[in-house]
């Protein structure tokens, strides 16, 4: 049986929006909507919340998630996720608890279900692949329709497809942050991608990651509708 171990980080400090990983949205701490996803998931049978802050651990238990106090030093704005992960491992491998595979849920993705997180391990699992992580297709937001400055000229970021029409162009993928799963083994190397990444593909309207104010708004308006 293939064991795994996800990973909910979850600090306290926010410098774009503060607190966001707690703010309500649609009734609710934003958090909520990723521990949901967890425990619905049919593969997923161990998840923790790595925190720093005590609202949020206090949160996360209230709705039935595993917290591990993170160290400050785990803490800080420049401090990679990846860090805290192996935090994670460390501590529970000390334990004994092995785990095969590693999952990170960001609490800035609300709207990835436990299906979207069993469907991803699935194709972990099946694979010989180092890593699967969610990705949406682009489409106005396109490497060909967009610029750089050069002398404070606008220069084609992608000159060869610049006059291409849309539905022409070669399809291009971005990370929604929604899931990163991969091979414990890859945590040694200092990475949860590793070389060979099969992506997991989600429609753009389900691939909202909360980075501004904005982006709070529109998931309330979302998960309000879908009540």
């Amino acid at each position: 049986m293939k064991s795994v171990l996800g990973i909910i980080p979850a600090r306290g400090g926010s410098k774009g929006v503060p607190r966001k990983n707690i703010r309500d949205v649609a009734g609710r701490p934003l958090i909520t909507y990723t521990i949901a996803a967890a425990q619905s998931s049919h593969i997923l049978k161990r998840c923790i919340t790595s925190t720093d802050d005590q609202e949020t651990a206090e949160i996360a238990a209230a709705y039935g998630c595993d917290v591990m106090k993170r160290p400050a030093e785990l803490a800080q704005d420049d401090t990679p996720t990846i860090d805290a992960v192996k935090h994670v491992f460390e501590v529970l491998e000390s334990q004994g608890e092995i785990y095969d595979y590693g999952l990170i849920l960001q609490p800035t993705s609300p709207l990835r279900t436990g299906l979207d997180i069993d469907q991803a391990l699935r194709s972990l699992f099946q694979s010989d692949v180092d890593s699967v992580v969610s990705v949406y297709q682009v489409s106005d937001h396109h490497p060909a329709r967009m610029y750089k400055l050069e002398s404070g000229y606008l220069v084609s970021f992608d000159e060869k497809n610049s006059t291409v029409r849309r539905q022409d162009l070669p399809p291009i993928y971005h990370r929604n942050g929604a899931i990163y799963a991969f091979r414990r083994s890859l945590l040694e190397e200092n990475t949860i991608l590793g070389h060979k990444i099969l992506p997991y593909i989600m429609t753009e309207d389900r691939s909202l990651n909360i980075d501004t104010e904005y982006d709070l708004v529109l998931a309330d308006f979302i998960l309000n509708r879908n009540k």
